[in-house]
């Protein structure tokens, strides 16, 4: 035999047994873990989000009270000398 006779007596032989019984409300629970599943990712999403609009809006106020861009004051000043 080849092997592509031996894959396909395996298949037929899978196919030959009895099929186990399927429970009649398999689609319901289905269902619901499913939509259990998407208000999860759904809320997930939504605390995600706030959390990078906090991290946004904490950042902008650090940065307007901060000014990290100005040039820091100079620590001592140079010596005054008369003309």
């Amino acid at each position: 035999m080849t092997r592509h006779e031996d894959k396909e007596a395996a298949v037929r032989r899978l196919l030959d047994t009895p099929q186990p019984p399927v429970p009649g409300d398999l689609a319901l629970r289905a269902a619901a873990r499913g939509s259990l599943r998407l208000q999860r990712a759904r809320r997930i999403r939504r605390v995600l989000w706030t959390v990078g609009a906090v991290a946004v809006l904490a950042f902008v106020v650090w940065a307007s009270t901060t000014r990290p861009w100005e040039v820091p004051p100079a620590e001592t000043t140079p010596p005054f000398e008369s003309w």
